[in-house]
C-alpha cells in the first residue's frame, strides 16, 4: 500500500504553486550542487513498515531533500539528525546522502508532512489540507505506531492540527522540547527541536539532547 501511496504522491500536482516552486529551484539550482540533476519532485516518506517511530518533519528542504529525492537528505539538518540516530541505534550508519546509500532505518518511519518544499518554507493552509490526505495514508499503513516525533514546532503544531480535524481532539498542545502528549490510537506525540543548523549553533539543541530523546522513544516502544 506504501508503494502504490508513493506513486500517487510523485505524480501529484495539486497545488500549482509548489510545483512551479520545486521546478524552480530543480533549475536554477545553488551553485554548490550547479552540476547535479535535481530530483525535483514530491518526496515521499521511507524506512520500515513495521514501524513503532515515526519522525516527522514539516517539508523537504529546497537543496536537501528536493535534491536528493529523501526527508532530511543533504542538507545540514539531516547530517544532524542521521548521526543522533545512529547514536541511538535507529540507523545503521550516520549519513544519508542519496537514495542509493543502503540506509536502514530501524523500526522508524521518517517524513514530512507536506510533500513539497514551501517557498520561504512558508505552506498555506490549502496546500497542507491538499497533502493531510497522503499523511493520512501513511499514518494508517504504520500499523505498529506508537511515537510520532515532531521535529520543530510548526511540524508539531501540524500534526496536531490534523489529529485535532480527524479526530475532534480538544486538548491544548504546547510544544515543549521532550514533552509527549498521547492522541487517539494510543500514539504518543513528542516534541523535538529542529535539527537546524541554527537550533545547533545557539545550542538550542545538543547531539546528547536528540539522541537521548531517540533512546527514550525507542525504549517506550519496545513491547
Amino acid at each position: 500500500k506504501i508503494d502504490k501511496l508513493n506513486k500517487t504522491i510523485l505524480k501529484c500536482k495539486k497545488c500549482p504553486r509548489l510545483v512551479n516552486f520545486v521546478k524552480k529551484i530543480s533549475t536554477e539550482k545553488r551553485k554548490q550542487n550547479i552540476n547535479e540533476t535535481y530530483w525535483g519532485k514530491p518526496v515521499t516518506g521511507f524506512g520500515s513498515i513495521n514501524a513503532k517511530i515515526l519522525i516527522i518533519g514539516l517539508a523537504p528542504a529546497a537543496h536537501g531533500g528536493t535534491r536528493t529525492g529523501r526527508a532530511f537528505t543533504g542538507d545540514k539538518s539531516g547530517d544532524f539528525l542521521f548521526r543522533c540516530l545512529h547514536k541511538a541505534k535507529i540507523s545503521n550508519q550516520p549519513y544519508s546522502i542519496s537514495l542509493h546509500d543502503n540506509l536502514k532505518l530501524n523500526s522508524t518511519f521518517i517524513t514530512n508532512i507536506l510533500k513539497c518544499v514551501p517557498p520561504e518554507d512558508k505552506p498555506k493552509s490549502e496546500e497542507l489540507n491538499n497533502c493531510s490526505k497522503y499523511f493520512d495514508i501513511e499514518i494508517s499503513n504504520l500499523r505498529k505506531l506508537q511515537t510520532i516525533i515532531a521535529l520543530g514546532k510548526v511540524a508539531f503544531d501540524n500534526c496536531a492540527k490534523f489529529y485535532k480535524k480527524k479526530y475532534g481532539l480538544i486538548v491544548k498542545l504546547k510544544f515543549i522540547h521532550g514533552k509527549s502528549y498521547l492522541l487517539p490510537g494510543n500514539i504518543k506525540l513528542v516534541a523535538c527541536y529542529h535539527p537546524s543548523p541554527r537550533n545547533v549553533n545557539t545550542k538550542l539543541i545538543s547531539e546528547k539532547m536528540m539522541v537521548n530523546l531517540f533512546k527514550k522513544a525507542k525504549q517506550q516502544s519496545v513491547n
